[in-house]
């Protein structure tokens, strides 16, 4: 049994608390059991697991594996505390505010003989796996996705990193990308911002990703994607699937932890995860080397 701690109790952190108290019937998950929750706050018990101090979970030896369930700007500290005490580590994307902390990170677990998994749900949904179906053989000429959603809450970072998952789906569609352009647009007395890339596949194919948040605005996914046989602008419906999001990828992660996931499929995610921070930091840079320069102006 792998025992565990979840830090910090927002709703991630209380699914991963309810999911391993209930874990999927005979799947990886069930190797695992939670031994307490770790808060700025102090608490009550939360579904009747008791909260400890970091102290108390990285001293424990009954304590195998941390969830870090944090707001972004904390992931890199608390990853590093838990690596650093030689316990697995599950964080919700981006595990890093800069592809370099991402690379430093997976280093240090790889030379404490850890894993360390970055949570990506999005590519867990039934849209979207249904999608990749319906596109796979279909060349792409260009595309779009425009993602619309309500103002982000402080500690979240910049929009390249706190919507790293719209950039996720892109890459796993289309495959490795480059960075041709990216602007930022931000009323922060209102509480809006719009951020908008250039991309370009490995064959020259164009691609738009857009993040657009402020007061009102709904959460959804646009996409417009033309390929040499249709154009796709709607996301294709899909049936509910049984197992939660979240379930899926508390098997995944304890497969890994069980040494069941094969070494080729291991190394493609860090590439790929590695991949997308690596974009992410680009766009950020992209985007406010051009509000420096619409400053100056």
């Amino acid at each position: 049994m792998f025992g565990s701690v979840v830090v910090g109790i927002g709703t991630a952190g209380f699914v991963r608390i309810r999911d391993m108290l209930a874990p999927l019937p005979s799947s990886a998950a069930e190797k695992l059991s939670v031994k307490g929750f770790i808060s700025r706050r102090t608490l009550e018990e939360q579904q009747g697991v008791k909260q400890i101090t970091i102290e108390d979970a990285l001293r424990r030896d009954d304590i195998k594996v941390a969830f870090v369930c944090t707001e972004n700007a904390v992931h890199e500290e608390n990853i590093r505390t838990f690596l650093e005490a030689g316990k697995h580590v599950c964080v919700e994307y981006p595990m890093a505010m800069t592809y370099k902390t991402a690379v430093d990170l997976w280093d240090l677990a790889q030379e404490k003989g850890v894993v360390l998994h970055e949570e990506h749900i999005e590519l867990l949904t039934a849209d979207f796996k249904q999608l990749k179906k319906d596109i796979a053989g279909k060349k792409l000429e260009e595309g779009s996705l425009h993602f619309t959603g309500g103002p982000l809450k402080p500690g979240f970072g910049f929009p390249a990193f706190s919507g790293i998952a719209r950039l996720t789906w892109l890459v796993d569609l289309f495959g490795e990308l480059s960075v041709t352009a990216a602007t930022m647009e931000e009323d922060q007395e209102n509480k809006y911002m719009k951020m908008t890339t250039q991309l370009m596949t490995k064959e020259q194919k164009p691609l738009t990703w857009i993040e657009e948040r402020g007061p009102g605005l709904p959460r959804v996914k646009n996409i417009n994607f033309r390929f040499d046989s249709c154009t796709m602008t709607q996301l294709p419906p899909a049936a509910r699937e049984p197992v939660g999001l979240f379930m899926q990828d508390l098997v995944l992660f304890s497969q890994k932890l069980l040494g069941q996931v094969p070494r080729d499929q291991l190394h493609a995610e860090r590439h790929r995860v590695l991949h997308c921070l690596e974009l992410a930091d680009r766009i950020q840079q992209l985007s406010q080397q051009g509000q420096g320069s619409a400053q100056d102006a």
